[in-house]
């Protein structure tokens, strides 16, 4: 197994500002951004979490390139400090950091928030340090009450909202992790998706069966249907889950077979003069390998 390259230095570095050029222009950040608002409060209350990642500029000894952090930098400027601290990238793509930085998921954020209230640290001052009010940050503290451990297991990385986290408290642990199990498979952590998904859950694994479920006007006999055919629709869709696999490999078996009967010169001649439709169907089904 070949060992992955690392793409930057595992030694953190402290640069003056003045040393660190940003390789695309940024414009003036909106003082009203949410996000640059964070990065901002962040920065003011506990400094810079995420390294800077710069590379040393050619022919300029001293200097160097920003390949990603150009929010932090405007930050950094707009409150006057001088430094920052930054890790030296490989090589000079900057497209590569963006687009495999993984964001905190809201359980991950939670998780965090958790740890720092449990070693000491003042909600206010997470909320200063987020530019949140406390009120929030004590919800955000709370979103996972209801929510079983195997689902929170299941779904610790992924990006799904409070919303989210608040329809799953209205089904029991079992059905919670049935839901998340739908939404890993489909790709889809919406609140909307939960809440269809919560549409078709059966009375008897509600929290509350006599409470409304969704806001919604349908009927009681509508409503009935949608449980038939979401438990339904569940079922054969975890029947096809299961069987991908094997199907999978079959299909991988059945296309070589074929391939090497299209190979052979007589069998070939004989498909096309005898059985044209089945040796176009035959040579479809080898095109489609690489699909």
């Amino acid at each position: 197994m070949n060992t992955p390259k690392i793409g930057f230095g595992k030694q953190r570095i402290t640069l003056p500002l003045d040393r660190i050029l940003p390789v695309r222009a940024v414009k003036d950040p909106d003082k009203s951004m949410s996000r640059y608002q964070s990065i901002v409060s962040s920065i003011r209350e506990i400094g810079v979490v995420e390294p800077l990642m710069v590379y040393p500029q050619k022919g300029n000894e001293g200097f160097y390139l920003l390949m990603d952090g150009h929010y932090r930098l405007h930050a950094l400027r707009e409150l006057g400090i001088p430094e920052a601290g930054c890790l030296v990238a490989v090589d000079d793509e900057s497209f590569t950091y963006n687009a495999r930085i993984n964001r905190l998921s809201p359980i991950q954020e939670h998780s965090m928030a958790a740890k720092a209230v449990n070693d000491g640290v003042p909600v206010e001052r997470i909320a200063s340090a987020l530019d949140k009010n406390v009120k929030n940050i004590k919800e955000r503290l709370n979103i996972l009450n209801g929510i079983n451990p195997e689902t929170v297991e299941l779904l610790k990385e992924k990006q799904l909202g409070q919303k989210t986290l608040q329809t799953l408290r209205k089904v029991k642990p079992m059905r919670q992790l049935e839901i998340a199990e739908l939404m890993v498979s489909a790709n889809n952590y919406t609140n909307g998706y939960a809440e269809a998904l919560l549409l078709g859950t059966p009375k008897d694994m509600l929290v509350d069966p006599g409470a409304a479920r969704v806001r919604t006007r349908i009927s009681r006999e509508d409503l009935a249907r949608m449980e038939m055919e979401m438990k339904t629709l569940e079922s054969d869709y975890k029947a096809i889950e299961d069987n991908y696999a094997d199907n999978m490999l079959n299909l991988t078996v059945l296309r070589g077979y074929v391939r090497k009967l299209l190979a052979n010169p007589k069998i070939a001649r004989f498909l096309g003069t005898r059985l044209a439709e089945m040796l176009v169907e035959f040579e479809r089904i080898v095109a489609a390998e690489g699909v």
